[in-house]
């Protein structure tokens, strides 16, 4: 099918379903499969965002994008024109040789965090083929008829149909705070977008009841696709994101004014231009941390791929690094401190005994209920016998947060029954009798202290705790919300959610992790305050919601992180919570998978959600768990620190030995009758000392990286660089003195002498700074011992190869390998001394910031 003219469906809120339906050439049933797939090439995948798989050719010729990279390129082509051919095939070669290691990396990356993306889709129910199907929202075309409830996000500019109690979160595009009430209808062509109540949009989410609607339009044809994308929502960016920009800019500073000084300098030495500026540029392209985006990119996916072995998918790679930094958690109890399975353990009327007619009645409520299914009504429904009488549904006002029950009309025959079940005292508010065990109706006012006592009792005992209600219905009128009054309190339904057998190791794993757990529940205090006994912490410090609303932002900034659990908690409350927080320098993870969790789940520096979470919370989420459980988190958190860990790694690498040899290269250019290396030699230096780097994303991690979070640190980089840069500079130097005075070396011994020295010094100088230990005591992985010794290998051969000539290289005395081993073994032990000296001041500092 081709896709309709935008102008016949531009006004579609102001036609009716028919007219739609007519234009949209589909039917009260949808669609079938084959059409939905002609209209899905038509219309295009149902999605706002850009396609994420660059083309293969873009991609290769990005990495060729920095001006250094263009720069050099420009002047090997000048150096054809003048006749030095070899010289600018070689650097030619070794550019795109570069360029392809992080192609393919990089290439390697984005389609292994593609695939684990596909695992956490969205999906919505559509009508296919004559029957209600899933399937992933980017495969939603228009003319779908579509079913909603309770927790759906809305998957294009669509029709109501039908609609039962339906109220909708528009606040991402209107700004409107408050859910909005939607019904079928026709309305004014030129009527505002927010008071377009016959329409859903895309990018709002259901916050109760249901409904069914014709999609009109998908992607961006849709509203939000309009908004220009600057205005779309964007993921703020991370401590490690804005430290990665701000180290490049550190380094290109760096290299810029380097390049400037040492071109001019050499000019005025009257050494050749052409080879000076050359020159210039390579040691340019050493000192720029060219792979940074690819070593990136291979470590956040790496550790992508090892969090997805223990059920943990990412969808934002840089919140790997906050999940490491994460040093707050704020969870629900249901399904991570609790087993997740809610038992009815009993049905009690206002006189403490059993009660079958409260168990009929929350049975009838939570079967016949249309909305939002949940554990609860799952538990009532499987431990209940159905009522022998047949009821059907009259009218239904679905739950939803203010309002915290649900209430459901049911007619059998001529006789109609409302039920309603929710939060006790909110179903006492809407009560004005009680009906006592023998089935005497009595004012409530007469029972109720003995009432709320019981409640108390039920929840001392750690029992989650509703009330049921119920009154006499009219056949002739479907009940309302402005009906909820009068009703007679019947009971408790109590259930019971018991801890994970092994939450108390667990918890204290996480603790000494050097993360605190904080659980933030909407349960009342008393049932989480022994949920908290039960798990070992034993004197809770619990704040309740009402407590929250009393309390002034900066008392809560000294009381947040000491409380242990926030009871009775509002929905909205819970990001205040998570902003508090924050403010006092916590890195805070979230953990949600309900209605009203996005706002937090966005505010939190690690938004986490579970797989079977409601779409607008999954969609909210950083990280989301395939298993709802504290183990998997653990887990979790580790492989964020080890990533995190490697990537820094490639930092230390990139500020120790390559940037002390760039600078002394420099230095020594001002000095030296000729060029330290070639611009060719230099390029082979810097492409050979990248690429055991390539393997650090595999490399092991040490337990004392894995304690405690880390937190990107500009200034502690800084120190590092300058420290480890001028010791690998003074064993640069002296190096120089070998040749010039020891071996009294011409220029291409010097040179050759000087390359292989200064890569075999950088390869091995790795195995030092990748570890807080002793590099004795802490081996690294497999494939980095590999691509080392291939790398060491290859640079002692190049002398005696014939590939030494294209780089200008000579054969070697043996007298300089054994000068060369004192200079780099002195250079090891120096450097592992230095480390010792660096870390116990800094880990003093560290602690002192602590106390």
């Amino acid at each position: 099918m081709e896709p309709q003219n935008d102008n016949q469906l531009d006004h579609f809120w102001h036609l009716s379903s028919g007219d739609v339906i007519k234009k949209l050439s589909c039917s009260q049933n949808g669609l079938d499969d084959a059409e939905a797939a002609l209209r899905l090439k038509a219309y295009g995948p149902n999605t706002l965002k850009a396609n994420t798989r660059t083309n293969a050719i873009i991609l290769f010729l990005s990495q060729f994008k920095s001006p250094v990279t263009i720069l050099l390129i420009v002047a090997a082509g000048l150096s054809i024109g003048l006749n030095d051919l070899t010289d600018a095939i070689i650097i030619f070669i070794i550019v795109i040789i570069s360029g392809a290691l992080g192609f393919f990396q990089e290439r390697g990356a984005a389609n292994a965090v593609s695939e684990l993306l596909k695992m956490v889709q969205l999906h919505c129910t559509v009508w296919r083929d004559g029957a209600k199907k899933d399937v992933p929202v980017e495969n939603v075309v228009p003319g779908d008829m579509v079913f909603l409830s309770a927790g759906d996000i809305i998957p294009g500019d669509s029709l109501i149909i039908e609609s039962q109690e339906l109220f909708i979160d528009e606040a991402a595009f209107t700004g409107e705070t408050y859910p909005v009430e939607k019904n079928a209808g026709i309305l004014e062509a030129d009527i505002p977008i927010s008071k377009r109540t016959n329409s859903l949009f895309m990018g709002a989410h259901v916050i109760s009841g249901k409904a069914k609607a014709l999609v009109v339009k998908t992607g961006k044809q849709t509203e939000f696709g309009k908004i220009s994308a600057s205005l779309l929502a964007r993921a703020p960016e991370t401590d490690f994101e804005r430290g990665i920009r701000r180290f490049g800019y550190l380094l290109m500073e760096i290299t810029l004014l380097l390049v400037i000084i040492i071109f001019a300098i050499n000019v005025l030495l009257h050494k050749p231009p052409l080879d000076s500026f050359l020159f210039s540029l390579a040691l340019a392209v050493g000192l720029t941390p060219q792979l940074l985006p690819a070593i990136i990119s291979v470590n956040l996916s790496t550790g992508a791929k090892r969090m997805a072995a223990k059920k943990v998918i990412v969808k934002r790679l840089s919140s790997i690094e906050n999940f490491g930094s994460m040093n707050i958690l704020c969870s629900d109890k249901t399904g991570t401190i609790t087993e997740g399975k809610v038992t009815l353990k009993d049905t009690i009327d206002i006189d403490g005994g059993h009660s079958d007619k409260i168990m009929n009645y929350a049975w009838l409520n939570a079967s016949m209920q249309q909305g939002f299914h949940n554990p609860i009504d799952d538990a009532i429904c499987s431990s209940c016998k159905p009522p022998s009488a047949t009821y059907s549904v009259q009218a239904e006002i679905p739950y939803d947060f203010i309002r915290k029950r649900l209430t459901i009309q049911l007619k059998s025959g001529s006789e109609s029954i409302v039920i309603t079940k929710g939060a006790v005292n909110n179903i006492l508010e809407i009560c004005d009798r009680a009906e006592t065990a023998g089935g005497a109706v009595v004012k409530i006012a007469d029972r109720k202290d003995e009432i709320l006592k019981q409640y108390q009792d039920s929840s001392n005992a750690g029992f989650r705790t509703l009330g049921v209600a119920y009154k006499p219905g009219d056949t002739g009128h479907d009940f309302v919300k402005a009906d909820e009054k009068g009703m007679i309190f019947l009971g408790f339904v109590t259930l019971f959610d018991p801890p994970k057998p092994q939450v108390m190791e667990t918890v204290k794993k996480i603790n000494s992790l050097g993360v605190q757990l904080i659980i933030i529940t909407g349960d009342n205090a008393l049932v989480a305050k022994s949920l908290a006994l039960q798990v070992g912490i034993k004197d809770p410090k619990i704040l309740t919601g009402g407590q929250l609303h009393d309390m002034s932002n900066a008392a809560l900034v000294h009381q947040a992180a000491m409380t242990d659990i926030f009871a009775e908690v509002e929905p909205n409350q819970k990001e205040r919570i998570i902003s508090i927080l924050k403010k006092a320098g916590n890195v805070v993870g979230f953990m949600g998978d309900g209605i009203n969790d996005a706002p937090a789940l966005h505010t939190a520096d690690v938004g986490i959600s579970v797989n079977t979470a409601v779409d607008v919370a999954k969609e909210a989420a950083d990280i989301v768990l395939l298993d709802q459980n504290l183990d998997v988190l653990y887990e979790g958190i580790i492989e964020g620190r080890r990533t995190f860990t490697n990537t820094m790694k490639y930092i230390f690498m990139a500020t120790s030995a390559n940037f002390g040899n760039m600078f002394s290269m420099a230095g020594a250019s001002l000095f030296l009758p000729f060029l330290p290396l070639l611009p060719k030699q230099i390029l082979l230096t810097n492409l050979l000392t990248d690429f055991p780097e390539m393997a650090i994303a595999t490399d092991r991690v040490d337990e004392i990286n894995i304690q405690t979070p880390q937190k990107w640190d500009i200034r502690f980089i800084r120190r590092f660089m300058i420290i480890f840069g001028l010791l690998s500079s003074v064993f640069d130097y002296l190096t120089f003195g070998v040749l010039l005075f020891v071996m009294h070396a011409k220029e291409q011994v010097f040179q050759t002498g000087w390359f292989v020295e200064s890569v075999i010094s950088a390869i091995l100088i790795v195995l030092v700074v990748r570890t807080r230990l002793s590099f004795l005591k802490s081996l690294p992985g497999k494939y980095l011992t590999i691509a080392t010794a291939l790398v060491f290998l290859f640079v002692l051969a190049v002398p005696i190869t014939p590939i030494a000539a294209w780089f200008g290289f000579v054969k070697l005395p043996l007298k300089f390998y054994g000068l060369m081993v004192l200079v780099v073994t002195a250079y090891l032990f120096s450097a592992e001394f230095a480390k010792r000296l660096f870390y116990r001041k800094a880990w003093g500092k560290i602690t002192r910031t602590m106390r």
